[in-house]
């Protein structure tokens, strides 16, 4: 039996176009991603980004429920910073209640780590530069620094945005417990009992997704909860985010580790069509990390006009050199390394494209090619 592929949207919007076209074509990769054999589809939640529409992530997952039958569907992830466990309960025990049984709730800290980098000091000397290494086949890329992105006034101001007024994110660990009381049924606020109506007792799956070996992989491991890593996102730590998550494993929710790991991925029919349908990736993920956010996806022509510094280079490399791109069986022998080099029990997919077509052409010759029905 093949590992399981599932797939990771952010609603891409495509320079040219709208968030309302770019939430229909969330909705129809759904459904064809349906009929190819993926078996979940997450939707992540950005704010405050002209290039992403998946901004209010519960109603979208309600969206692409209702559009689908049978994949499961959920967060890759309700950033927990920016609400209460009572209300990330209510929602998806509303989602829970009109798709039983097919809703995952992935769950991350990036509203703590906003906060905490607040008040961070800089180090007091440059941390050591450390090599690109390979590791049983997978590129291990050198640290890429998200500390003074995090710290920029932007970030800031998306944060004070997202909360009331002299509102500080509660522990996460905490917050998570809250949670699974909320579901369990067995949550109470100085003594008394409360209820979440639609929430308790409902069939989802939670997740704890992490990018490294700190407190979003002990949490899920000491709790016994399913862990996502984050190749796509931090390819730096990923060996350590997943060995970190396996050595706090205690049975809980399951009595053994699940390990799902995420890449970036571009299929076409050969290597030469998919390098210029991901040509305007590194662009994209420039404007995020520069602090502007990500920006409409360029169109190939639009990306290839851009003329490239050493700065840009050193900025991305980290991201460029571990997207996955080619024909298909060149990205599926890519994606066998990284499920190897990880123990990854299930991987998840996250492709852009300017053109839609693309995009779902894309996920279908992965889906032939993986072997899925």
């Amino acid at each position: 039996m093949a590992t399981p592929l599932s797939i990771l949207d952010l609603a891409p919007v495509v320079s040219g176009s709208t968030p309302a076209q770019a939430l229909r074509n969330t909705v129809d990769l759904a459904q064809r991603a349906e009929q190819a054999g993926y078996h979940r589809y997450w939707l992540a939640e950005h704010h405050f980004a002209p290039g992403v529409a998946s901004s209010a992530t519960a109603v979208l997952i309600g969206l692409v429920a209702a559009a689908t039958e049978r994949i499961r569907v959920g967060s890759g992830a309700v950033q927990l910073g920016h609400q209460t466990a009572v209300s990330v309960v209510e929602q998806f025990g509303t989602l829970d209640a009109l798709h039983p049984g097919r809703i995952d709730l992935g769950l991350g800290r990036s509203g703590q780590r906003v906060a905490e980098a607040r008040g961070a000091r800089p180090p007091a000397e440059p941390p050591p530069r450390v090599e690109a290494r390979v590791v049983d086949g997978l590129l291990i890329p050198p640290p890429f620094s998200f500390l003074p992105l995090l710290k920029s006034p932007r970030f800031a101001a998306q944060a004070a945005a997202l909360q009331q007024p002299g509102a500080e994110p509660p522990d996460f660990d905490e917050q998570v417990g809250d949670i699974l009381a909320l579901i369990a049924g067995t949550y109470a606020l100085d003594d008394v009992e409360l209820h979440a109506v639609p929430g308790e007792g409902a069939d989802v799956q939670v997740w704890i997704l992490g990018s490294s070996a700190g407190q979003s992989a002990r949490v899920a491991g000491e709790r016994g909860l399913p862990f996502a890593a984050n190749y796509h996102v931090s390819p730096a730590t990923v060996l350590e985010a997943v060995s970190a998550y396996r050595a706090a494993f205690r049975p809980g929710a399951l009595d053994e580790p699940y390990v799902l790991v995420s890449a970036d991925a571009v299929v076409a029919p050969d290597e030469g069509t998919a390098r210029e349908l991901a040509a305007p990736y590194g662009l994209w993920v420039r404007d995020i990390r520069t602090g502007r956010g990500a920006q409409p996806f360029l169109s190939p022509a639009e990306a290839l006009a851009h003329e490239w510094s050493d700065e840009d280079r050193a900025l991305l490399a980290d991201r460029i050199d571990t997207q996955f791109v080619g024909a298909p069986e060149a990205v599926a022998e890519r994606l066998r390394v990284l499920r190897d080099a990880t123990g990854a029990d299930e991987l998840l997919v996250t492709t852009i494209t300017h053109d839609h077509a693309d995009r779902v052409r894309s996920y279908e010759l992965l889906a032939k090619e993986w072997g899925l029905s």
